[in-house]
């Protein structure tokens, strides 16, 4: 129940980015207060498009900046400039 909710208010934030981003951040931060009373993990996809330092839904192109680079994914918050990187293998291309 708690993860419907959690996806639910994820595909909330992305609806309602372009007008109003700060209620885009809060519907992430009640997302991820819900995952921490409940203890239920949010998917690796929808963790993906968090900054972990200010909690703003990144938005490609908008509020982040992605680059790939040696087998990493690099992604960065326009907000507050933090990196966040991720491996990947190129044998699965």
């Amino acid at each position: 129940m708690a993860a419907q909710r959690i996806r639910q208010l994820f595909e909330m934030a992305d609806e309602i980015y372009k007008q109003d981003p700060m209620m885009s951040k809060r519907y992430i931060y009640l997302a991820r207060r819900m995952g921490m009373r409940h203890r239920v993990r949010i998917p690796a996809e929808l963790k993906r498009k968090v900054c972990k330092e200010c909690g703003a839904y990144l938005v490609p192109g908008s509020n982040c900046r992605i680059r790939i680079k040696n087998s990493t994914i690099i992604t960065m918050c326009m907000d507050c400039g933090c990196l966040m990187r991720k491996p990947f293998s190129k044998t699965g291309l």
